[in-house]
């Protein structure tokens, strides 16, 4: 049972509604992530990637006098292949993640999954011209849109085990850049191949050079972020349309005490798309009605969240820490989950209530729990299932409902698409306008900040910390997976969060356009949407070539999965500067821990570093953006330079006497 010891609520999260509950955890003594992180002490050196456990001689320790391993292994050679272990298992979850969605897009195609079809033919055409699918006949007319997805379709499936050359989608990036993994034969020969050739090196008695393993880990993580997570979230827009902005809430005040509430929690839109469908459905509200609820509510948790967010605006309930804080509310009728970041204590909690715990993937099973498995073919059918389970669950409620009163508006839904048609509109759509404002130094530069929560930093703090400070330096913020919610929640992600915090270039952008000064871009698996922005303003032109030119940094400051690190690895393999937060996983291994910053910056052009300091996260975050500028000749930055013009300024104007208001505009 959970003692109330270790972290103070106040101690492990900064947001409110999860301090309310993880409080309420202590008192009802129930388990949950945050008191587990407390009671376990985790083992120092397979902290610091020294302890290999790769064959039966082992588990070998390398610490204190030990410095090999039983076969010989060096300190070096144990962390990098620990790391590659994590980062090939990471290219693999969100590339399996692209095959099924692949997978889902030609049973629609082919008429196996009826309930599914192509939503967005324009970028079905788009994706088309990128796999050389063509997409006209021989007479010069349209071939048929089901027949155009089934070739797409086979096409990425194609991409996942190619016999023969590269992977199709490397074209996307910048010239300079496929030169630079060309030359350095860095080109992904398929996504498959690559994991199966890294793990294959981490075997006993295989590569046992720290440098020549963490090579074929930069091959291996391209093949997840151009290939399998790129197709993912391309695939995923044909089938479900591409991201615009819409406005919902976040936080778990989105529960509703009135109503059935199920939460749709894991990484497959394929599932939760159906869910949504099914909890709009008129007659199955008619039914929640007839069990005394006021009709249903559906909320995401994790990226799941993000997928129905962007395309539907069903509101956030929380990010990844917060999955067993919402069956505490004791409002939760059914929890239903896929694949990916799923905690088994979610099982032991949902116990502790009345809420119904659904697994669904053909992967994935969790004990205790119920499973229904999905198939496309029979997807609105079995949607129905679980949500009439839900509404069942209603009357069952047993304990007292605690909702915490928390929830803040965002703006969701910013595809590379709809960046570049913010910027420019239909007919003149580009990202020339947001290099202008990088090269005049309105925008200081941009960061990336993604990846996950982890239960041994305190809850969104770190998320919060950076990217409040970035707004405020004038860096543009662009956000994914649970960075993103921790943003969400706290209201950064509405236009008028640049009145209260952005600094004055910044604010200036933001008003300008109509955008809030942190930008919601998808799930963990959109982080392509991301190489894409910077793919799309290497290609602009002002602010170099390639993606190393750009003012530009990667952050994961609350990372925990292998997803992250590959994530990470690709980012950093395509010029990017990456900070993770937290502990160094190879901080045991001086030469790997040089190779993944110096040794690649020197190969190619980014580096991997890990900072548990937040302020010198956001140090090296801001040297390096004002290193990249000062390469490209671009002016210092300088914020007293802006913020003078526009609507943020009306009010003061208005309050002038009209001479001098004149005088203040015209300098007359």
């Amino acid at each position: 049972m959970a003692k109330k010891k270790g972290r103070t609520p106040e101690e492990a999260s900064v947001d409110r509604a999860a301090i309310e509950l993880i409080g309420l955890a202590c008192d009802l003594g129930i388990d949950t992530s945050f008191n587990r992180a407390d009671n376990i002490i985790p083992c120092p050196i397979g902290a610091d990637g020294l302890c290999c456990k790769n064959c039966a001689m082992g588990p070998c320790r390398l610490v204190g006098k030990v410095t090999r391993g039983v076969c010989g292994a060096t300190a070096a050679t144990v962390a990098a292949r620990n790391l590659c272990r994590g980062i090939a298992v990471g290219a693999a979850s969100h590339s399996d993640h692209g095959r099924d969605i692949a997978y889902t897009l030609l049973d629609a195609a082919e008429g196996h999954a009826p309930d599914y079809g192509v939503r967005d033919p324009y970028k079905l055409m788009e994706v088309a011209g990128y796999l050389d699918v063509p997409t006209v006949d021989e007479d010069g007319e349209r071939r048929p849109i089901n027949d155009i997805a089934r070739d797409v379709a086979l096409a990425a499936i194609g991409e996942f085990g190619r016999a023969r050359g590269t992977l199709l989608y490397l074209k996307r990036a910048p010239e300079k850049r496929q030169k630079i993994w060309r030359e350095l034969k860095l080109e992904p020969r398929s996504i498959d191949r690559e994991i199966v050739d890294l793990l294959h090196r981490t075997h006993i008695g295989n590569d046992q050079d720290a440098e020549h393993l963490l090579h074929q880990a930069l091959r291996c993580a391209l093949g997840d972020g151009w290939g399998g997570s790129m197709l993912a979230t391309d695939l995923s827009d044909i089938l479900f349309g591409t991201p615009a902005p819409v406005q919902s809430q976040a936080n778990l005040g989105v529960l509703r005490e009135d109503m059935v509430n199920i939460v749709v929690h894991g990484h497959e839109p394929t599932l939760s798309e159906m869910i949504v469908a099914a909890s709009l459905d008129p007659e199955l509200n008619e039914y929640a009605k007839s069990k005394g609820a006021a009709g249903i509510n559906l909320v995401g948790i994790c990226c799941t969240a993000n997928e129905v967010l962007m395309r539907q605006g069903i509101p956030l309930a929380g990010n990844f820490l917060q999955q067993e804080l919402a069956i505490l509310t004791g409002a939760v009728e059914e929890m239903v989950v896929d694949v990916q970041c799923i905690m088994q204590g979610v099982a032991s909690v949902a116990d502790e209530f009345h809420t119904d715990l659904v697994t669904t993937s053909k992967k994935v099973k969790i004990t205790g729990a119920t499973h229904i498995e999905f198939d496309e073919e029979r997807a609105m059918e079995i949607a129905r299932e679980i949500v009439k389970r839900a509404i069942d669950r209603f009357p069952e409620r047993k304990r007292e409902v605690r909702i915490p009163d928390v929830r803040n508006p965002l703006v969701p839904g910013f595809s590379h698409e709809y960046i570049d048609y913010a910027l420019g509109g239909f007919y003149r759509g580009s990202f020339r306008p947001l290099n202008d404002a990088i090269v005049a130094g309105r925008i200081r530069g941009v960061v990336a900040n993604i990846g996950c929560n982890n239960a041994r930093i305190k809850h969104d703090s770190l998320h919060n910390y950076v990217v409040e400070q970035f707004i405020k330096n004038d860096v543009l913020v662009v956000e994914t997976g649970c960075g993103a919610i921790a943003s969400a929640k706290m209201g950064y992600m509405t236009p008028e969060k640049a009145f209260e915090l952005a600094g004055p270039g910044l604010r200036e952008v933001c008003e300008t356009v109509g955008i809030p000064p942190v930008l919601h871009m998808g799930s963990c698996v959109d982080n392509s949407r991301i190489l894409t922005v910077l793919s799309q303003m290497a290609t602009e032109g002002g602010l170099g070539d390639d993606i190393a030119d750009i003012p530009a940094v990667g952050l994961a400051p609350e990372w925990m999965s292998e997803k992250a690190l590959s994530i990470a690895t690709y980012c950093v393999a395509s010029g990017a500067y990456v900070i993770m937060g937290g502990h160094n996983p190879v901080a045991g291994s001086e030469e790997v821990t040089r190779l993944i910053a110096d040794g690649w910056e020197e190969k190619v052009g980014g580096r991997l570093e890990f900072l548990d300091d937040a302020d010198e996260i956001v140090r090296r975050a801001l040297a390096h953006i004002d290193k990249k500028r000062a390469a490209l000749g671009l002016p210092e930055y300088d914020p007293s330079k802006w913020g003078r013009s526009g609507d943020g300024r009306m009010p003061e104007l208005l309050a002038l006497p009209l001479e001098e208001r004149i005088e203040a505009v015209y300098g007359m």
